[in-house]
C-alpha cells in the first residue's frame, strides 16, 4: 500500500509547498490538496477563516515537486465546468510531467454554496450533474474533440490541446453512495473515501458490488481512504483522529491493507501549528509506524 500526504490549505502558503516539497523527498507516494473556498460549518452560516484555493496552488506544487502524484480531494462539478477541470489539469499536468491525478466530486458543503450563489440540489440531480461531468471530462481529456448534449451540460466540438502527458490522465472520485457508487465504476479510475478500516472498508466492499453490478473488473481501480493519525497522544483535535501508540498505529495501517486498500492518505492538519512542526512529526509518524506497517 502506498502512502501520502494531505496538507491544509488554511496555513500559509509557503508552509504548504514545504510540506509537499519535504514529502516528494521522503519518498512519499502522493501529496492532495482539499478543494473548498472556506472552513465547513456543517450550516449555511459563513466561516471567514483562511482558504487557499486549490487551483491556484496546484501548479505550484507541480512545478516544486519531482516526484509525487498531486492532485485535489476533490474538485466539485457544482462549482467548477468539465471544461475548466479537464483544460486546467492537461496543463498543470504538463507542469508536473505527468504526475497529476484529477479528484472530482459531486458538491456537498453548505455555507460555500450558499454564500457564492452555487447550485447545490438534491440529489438525485447532483448525482446525474456529477456523472454528466465526469463523462465530458473524460471524453475532453481523452478525444480530439468532444460534443455533448446532456440535461446540464452541453458542447460542440470544443477541444482539450493540449492533451495531458498521462494517458489516460486518472480521474479519482470522492463517493459512498449507491448511486455514486457506481458512477464511480462506470467511470472513474481511482476512488477515495474517508474513515477508519472498518467504516472504510464496508464503503469498499460496496464499490465491489457496484462494479458486480456495471460489468467492471474492480481490480481496475485504486482504492483509497483518509484519517487523521496522532501518535501518542502528542496531536490529538479533530474528530477524524486516530490516537495510538506506533505499535497501535500500525495494526490500524495494517487492517487497511487487510481491507484491500491501494493508498493511505496522511491529513497533517492535527500535526502542528507550524510548517516545521508538521514537517518533523509527519517525518516520525513515516519513520515509526507506517515504514514498518508496511
Amino acid at each position: 500500500m502506498k502512502i501520502s500526504l494531505w496538507p491544509n490549505l488554511v496555513f500559509p502558503t509557503a508552509d504548504i509547498l514545504a510540506e509537499a516539497q519535504a514529502a516528494d523527498q521522503a519518498g512519499w507516494y502522493g501529496v492532495w490538496v482539499a478543494d473548498h473556498y472556506m472552513p465547513n460549518t456543517g450550516s449555511e452560516e459563513v466561516d471567514d477563516g483562511p482558504m487557499h484555493e486549490v487551483w491556484g496552488i496546484l501548479p505550484a506544487l507541480a512545478a516544486t515537486t519531482q516526484n509525487v502524484r498531486i492532485g485535489p480531494l476533490v474538485s466539485p462539478t457544482t462549482i467548477h465546468h468539465p471544461a475548466l477541470l479537464a483544460n486546467r489539469s492537461a496543463t498543470i499536468d504538463h507542469i508536473a510531467g505527468g504526475r497529476f491525478v484529477l479528484g472530482m466530486g459531486a458538491g456537498w458543503q453548505i455555507n460555500e454554496h450558499k454564500a457564492y450563489g452555487f447550485d447545490l440540489p438534491g440529489a438525485k440531480v447532483l448525482v446525474d450533474r456529477f456523472e454528466e461531468a465526469i463523462e465530458v471530462t473524460r471524453s475532453l481529456l481523452d478525444k480530439p474533440r468532444t460534443t455533448f448534449e446532456g440535461t446540464h451540460f452541453q458542447l460542440t466540438d470544443a477541444p482539450c490541446e493540449p492533451k495531458p502527458v498521462a494517458s489516460p490522465l486518472p480521474i479519482l472520485v470522492g463517493a459512498k453512495g449507491p448511486r455514486m457508487l457506481r458512477v464511480v465504476a462506470r467511470h472513474a479510475d481511482e476512488w477515495n473515501t474517508w474513515g477508519t478500516p472498518e467504516s472504510a472498508g464496508a464503503v469498499r466492499a460496496k464499490l465491489l458490488e457496484a462494479c458486480e453490478q456495471v460489468g467492471r473488473d474492480p481490480s481496475t481501480i485504486r482504492t483509497t481512504t483518509n484519517l487523521m493519525l496522532d501518535l501518542d497522544g502528542a496531536n490529538p483535535g479533530f474528530a477524524r483522529t486516530q490516537t495510538g501508540s506506533a505499535g497501535e498505529l500500525q495494526d490500524l495501517i495494517g487492517r487497511y491493507v487487510e481491507a484491500g486498500f491501494d493508498e493511505f492518505i496522511m491529513p497533517t492538519w492535527n500535526l502542528g501549528e507550524t510548517g516545521a512542526e508538521r514537517i518533523e512529526r509527519a517525518a516520525q509518524i513515516k519513520a515509526e509506524v507506517l515504514d514498518p506497517a508496511l
